[in-house]
């Protein structure tokens, strides 16, 4: 069965009388809701598609028995000023607070006395300390560094703040080659910039652009004293990518199809858009707009777009993809007291409790008194294809070297989540290959974090792109935007 539309529902017309302006956005994770929402607040009629029966892309949460899952644990810093936006627009800031200040555990088990040791990466408490003074004291103290090795972090650092992220030239230099020039030695970059960078640009040092860990060092650490201080969801992600995200869209009057699939989009003789729109098997609709968003990963992107709007469409295609890998345990005891902490010396990176966000501390029986833990695992192409038999020989060890109370506690469930195509791998020159929003068919727009937002493969970059999106487009349809982003650069 085929069905044919122009759209949502009847809305206001525009001031001169004629219809209002339609869009299609294609792609229902953070850049497309935002795009959809940005449109639809500026008076346009805005269906969204998404092919999964959920929003949120791959930042969800799932039911696994008792249990609400997220599929890996995201974070955002204060710097995140969009993400923060968009957690205001769906009105869920509440429920991703920000620590008062930075303050990262960091434990050690690669020491030779076998002891784990526990250093702090956090900023000064008073604001009177101007960038880069607010860590001097948290460096000067870091245990896991020597005093040579802490001074040339300040070396580095300075070195960086004069750094343009936006100079091509840095976009094809290897960020782990520049830190060697700057006196960096190998267990600096371990214990200090890999610790920070491959949790946010999901690949080593030495696999990264210098231009993106510039962009994410300088803003996080090197603009305002408060810019690093971590934030994340305290409830399911899907709690706020899902639920109060559709909320957010049905009140803005944006038509909302979830498990539909855009087959193709097409330029009709008048200037409008034909999107096709597989709603389930046999049924479909063709969808008329002035304007579409494709908010989907590269790949599908390429797929949809027609000939001419891009001048190279294949670049799209080498733009690589990096996995992240969670680790998710639950044991019979409280085995951790931080809500979170880095490691070192030790295959594991990052650990947080997530037991009251999943529900498991309400629940009795079974569960009472045990304790859930995420293990996040970026830039994990080394592990992500290993049976969870392995995976779990390999990590339950660690865990326990990493936390004593661990030693000898049950464990009551242990599983994995793969995203194997998690972010797009920042790689030396991948910058050249980032599309801007615009295309060269007025009308068409690209989302997704991977497009030239100037930002790694984040919440926040996702966002940015589909602000600059729905600015493009708007801009096009002649109404007025007021752009919520502020440059931290």
């Amino acid at each position: 069965m085929t069905a044919t539309t122009t759209g949502p529902g009847r809305g206001p017309a525009d001031g001169d009388g004629a219809a209002p302006a339609r869009a299609v956005v294609v792609g229902g994770g953070l850049a497309g809701i935002t795009a959809a929402l940005e449109l639809a607040d500026a008076g346009v009629r805005v269906t969204l598609l998404e092919g999964r029966p959920r929003l949120g892309g791959l930042a969800f949460s799932f039911r696994r028995g008792d249990l609400t899952i997220d599929n890996g644990q995201h974070v955002y810093l204060r710097c995140c000023t969009a993400y923060s936006s968009f957690l205001d627009r769906i009105d869920a800031l509440h429920l991703a607070p920000l620590q008062d200040r930075l303050d990262v555990p960091v434990l050690d088990v690669g020491h030779p006395s076998g002891k784990p040791r526990l250093g702090r990466l956090r900023r000064a408490a008073l604001p009177v300390f101007p960038v880069p003074l607010h860590l001097a004291k948290s460096l000067a103290a870091y245990p896991h560094l020597s005093l040579a090795e802490r001074a040339a972090v300040g070396r580095a650092a300075l070195a960086l703040r004069g750094l343009d992220p936006q100079d091509p030239a840095l976009d094809g230099t290897d960020f782990g080659g520049w830190l060697r020039r700057k006196g960096q030695s190998a267990r600096t970059v371990e214990a200090l910039w890999d610790l920070i960078g491959v949790a946010t640009l999901n690949a080593t040092a030495g696999e990264s652009s210098l231009g993106l860990a510039a962009m994410v060092f300088k803003t996080a650490l090197l603009t305002e004293p408060g810019a690093a201080d971590i934030g994340w969801a305290h409830v399911p992600l899907g709690e706020l990518h899902d639920t109060r995200a559709r909320a957010a869209l049905d009140k803005a009057g944006v038509r909302t199809l979830l498990r539909t699939r855009a087959t193709g989009i097409a330029r009709a003789a008048d200037g409008s858009w034909q999107v096709g729109a597989e709603t389930g098997p046999g049924t479909a609709e063709q969808l008329t707009a002035e304007t579409v968003v494709l908010a989907v990963p590269q790949r599908e992107t390429h797929g949809l777009l027609p000939d001419g709007a891009l001048d190279e469409p294949g670049r799209l295609l080498e733009i690589g993809t990096a996995p992240i890998l969670n680790l998710h345990v639950v044991y019979d005891r409280k085995v951790l007291r931080q809500p979170f902490f880095a490691a070192l010396g030790s295959p594991v990176q990052w650990v947080f409790d997530r037991t009251e966000s999943s529900g498991l501390a309400e629940k009795g029986g079974h569960w009472e008194g045990c304790q859930y833990l995420a293990v996040s695992q970026s830039a994990a192409q080394d592990d992500i294809e290993r049976p969870v038999a392995e995976l779990r020989a390999r990590y339950l060890p660690e865990l326990e070297r990493l936390l004593p109370a661990a030693r000898g506690a049950g464990v009551r469930d242990f599983f994995v989540t793969r995203e194997r195509t998690a972010t797009f791998a920042p790689t030396p020159g991948v910058g050249r290959l980032r599309p801007t929003a615009r295309t060269n068919t007025p009308g068409l727009y690209l989302a997704g974090a991977w497009t030239a937002t100037g930002w790694p493969a984040t919440m926040e970059g996702a966002v940015r792109s589909g602000v600059h999106a729905a600015g493009a487009a708007l801009s096009e349809l002649g109404r007025p935007h007021v752009s919520p982003l502020r440059e931290a650069v």
